[in-house]
């Protein structure tokens, strides 16, 4: 079986990880800690970053930082994880979801406008698949109505924006390491704070609401709890882990890419005759080859694909369901007064392809032809899938 994932470990993980367990400091924010967070600061130009057990944890934290509270709204993608919507419901924000693009799965920026209101807290883009969103529309929008923007940056380590580095451009940023992303700890995630207003709280809340942190630095005798917070910084041996990883990030990721280039020049033909989308790539973002999708005509014409592959000893997985449509979206019986046909698309068609670091060449060929044997069902004009009559494959 060709697996859809496959964690990649560069072969120093268990050194570092030996050698923080036997460092004596082992609970988190020792020496691989800030090592860590010093390569994002320094290399993503992010003012200050913090490790945490999760993306999960980094998102709550946010919501903490710009003090969510009943009754605020939050606008997010409803084509996402449910932790990017999750992290601000918890605190009582009422979760206002935009579609996504046509050409994209990300959030259609220009709807962003006609979904604020007086009660309007923040804006969380969603860099689906390590590409970026119109960054220069969001912070114009935040900017004019004083809102906060959080980057969900969980896929898009070492993707931009104009050239800049995603998760440096919002007021806050959350990153993910689990172990699907292009960079792993298995599970884990990362803080990144841009805006000087969040800096001295997030260490604050990020220590369970003490100044534990400033003790440890010699800068107070004592520490005390003094603010909100949680235990949301990952142990040592994790960031140990992830150390090994981040040395390895641009290895890691020219393999990733040329797995990328690969899928999408050799089924650039196949899929233009079967009116399959392959990815589209706006002009101002880069691509961090986080994973590679094609978007079918119908749920019947990809579930048919998904077990083909599978008889093939292929797999091959669907997304995201549309969090507007979840069970415990609809149990609050907000009214709604928009259609959200762009995300409901991608629910139902988007597939995602085998995409990790020690990918075969071999292996990518055979998924390639593998596609390419499929007898497709051609879509009628209503939507439903026909009788095949013949084979539609190029």
């Amino acid at each position: 079986m060709i697996p859809f994932n496959k964690p990649y470990l560069t072969g120093k993980e268990m050194h570092y990880m030996y050698q923080a367990v036997y460092s004596g400091k082992i609970s988190g924010n020792g020496v691989y800690t800030q090592k860590c967070q010093k390569y994002f600061q320094n290399r993503y130009g992010i003012k200050k970053a913090l490790l945490t057990t999760s993306c999960t944890d980094a998102l709550e934290m946010c919501a903490l930082l710009i003090d969510i509270k009943p009754g605020d709204e939050v606008i997010v993608p409803s084509y996402t994880f449910v932790s990017t919507a999750l992290a601000f419901a918890r605190q009582g924000a009422k979760i206002v979801f935009a579609d996504s693009r046509e050409d994209h799965p990300g959030m259609d920026e220009k709807t962003l406008e006609e979904l604020i209101t007086p009660r309007t807290k923040a804006i969380v883009p969603v860099h689906y698949a390590g590409i970026a969103c119109d960054m220069d529309k969001v912070m114009a929008l935040a900017k004019r109505y004083n809102l906060i923007v959080v980057e969900d940056a969980a896929q898009a380590i070492e993707a931009n924006y104009k050239g800049r580095p995603l998760g440096s451009i919002g007021h806050l940023a959350a990153f993910s390491f689990h172990e699907t992303k292009n960079v792993i700890s298995g599970e884990g995630g990362l803080l990144a704070i841009n805006d000087d207003r969040f800096i001295d709280r997030s260490e604050i809340i990020w220590e369970k609401g003490t100044n534990r942190a400033e003790f440890f630095r010699g800068e107070v005798n004592k520490y005390e709890w003094i603010d909100t917070g949680s235990s949301f910084l990952p142990s040592e041996i994790t960031a140990a882990f992830l150390w090994a990883q981040l040395e390895n990030l641009e290895d890691i990721q020219a393999k990733r890419k040329a797995i990328w280039n690969t899928y999408h020049s050799k089924l650039q033909s196949w899929a233009n005759h079967n009116d399959i989308k392959q990815p589209q790539i706006p002009s101002y973002a880069g691509n961090n080859a986080h994973m590679y999708y094609l978007c079918f005509e119908s749920l019947l014409q990809r579930q048919r694909v998904i077990e083909q592959l599978k008889d093939l000893d292929i797999q091959a997985v669907s997304h995201y369901l549309s969090l507007h449509d979840s069970k415990y979206y609809r149990s609050k019986n907000y009214e709604i007064d928009r259609t959200f046909p762009m995300s409901d698309r991608y629910t139902d068609c988007l597939l995602r392809l085998p995409l990790y670091y020690e990918l075969s060449k071999e292996d990518q060929q055979r998924i390639i032809e593998a596609l390419k044997s499929i007898r497709l069902q051609p879509v009628s004009s209503n939507g439903m899938d026909k009788k095949v009559t013949a084979d539609s494959n190029a």
